[in-house]
């Protein structure tokens, strides 16, 4: 019965951004819970098929598109495509998104709409073409990488925390308006993970990798394979009356004021 709960096996998911980092450890773990992955990226060819012959060789059914997830033109024919080519898509992950580091009095307006273009509006227009096919089927699970900046603020990501603070809201509207088509839309909060991109601040002596470990009652930055059991989890049948959840995998961050820094 346990087993079955969490059975994706045959199913297809789709995973934005899902080349590197957070994307492809989440594809990694539905792949090795017997899904079909469907790898995306926008920037470079190279880097998909990589990710297809590192999925491949792990045993894990997986096939790449290229497409900008920001032009709703090409999500519309990489979605036709992706239905025609590989299956129905049973899983979607929101997973591509960028961030700025920019004070926001020194933040150019562009700047600002490329974030929330990328890390908002994209969600919206792939979830939007991807739902259309689940709500006839009455039957699909949305997952929206949101951040702990869906709820907090921080020194010089203002436009990020804008874009993540509307996507935990744009997953509970999906959620509303889906969910009575038997579609469960959730969002993932992570925390401060382990990846390439953090590797030259996660350093003995770094200021920032100090806080980090000691804001966090697990005392360490996450490993990105921590957050397979949670895509895992939202999507299989065991969240199936799990609908409009932010599932905030932080290692404990979310949960403390912190402590002071003479504590023992």
């Amino acid at each position: 019965m346990t087993n079955s709960l969490f059975d994706i096996s045959g199913k297809v998911a789709l995973v934005t951004g899902s080349t590197h980092g957070l994307g492809m450890a989440m594809a990694k773990g539905l792949g090795e819970s017997g899904a079909t992955i469907v790898i995306n990226g926008n920037s470079s060819q190279t880097k998909i098929d990589e990710a297809v012959a590192s999925f491949t060789a792990a045993g894990i059914k997986a096939v790449g598109y290229k497409f900008d997830v920001t032009n709703e033109g090409d999500v519309i024919d990489a979605i036709a495509a992706i239905e025609k080519e590989v299956g129905v898509i049973d899983i979607l992950i929101n997973n591509a998104g960028i961030i700025k580091r920019i004070p926001i009095l020194e933040m150019e307006v562009d700047d600002f709409k490329q974030i929330i273009d990328i890390d908002l509006v994209s969600p919206f227009i792939v979830s939007k073409h991807v739902a259309k096919g689940m709500v006839a089927r009455r039957q699909g699970k949305i997952i929206n990488i949101c951040s702990m900046m869906s709820e907090l603020g921080r020194n010089s990501v203002g436009a990020y925390a804008a874009a993540k603070g509307g996507l935990k809201m744009l997953t509970k509207n999906m959620a509303t308006e889906w969910g009575r088509y038997n579609v469960q839309v959730n969002g993932i909060g992570p925390g401060y993970f382990a990846t390439e991109q953090t590797a030259p601040i996660r350093v003995d002596g770094n200021p920032f990798n100090e806080f980090i470990i000691g804001r966090t009652p697990a005392a360490k930055w996450g490993d990105p394979d921590d957050l397979a059991g949670a895509a895992i989890f939202l999507s299989s049948k065991a969240s199936d009356f799990v609908n409009g959840h932010i599932l905030y995998v932080d290692g404990g961050i979310l949960a403390t004021i912190g402590k002071p820094s003479n504590e023992i």
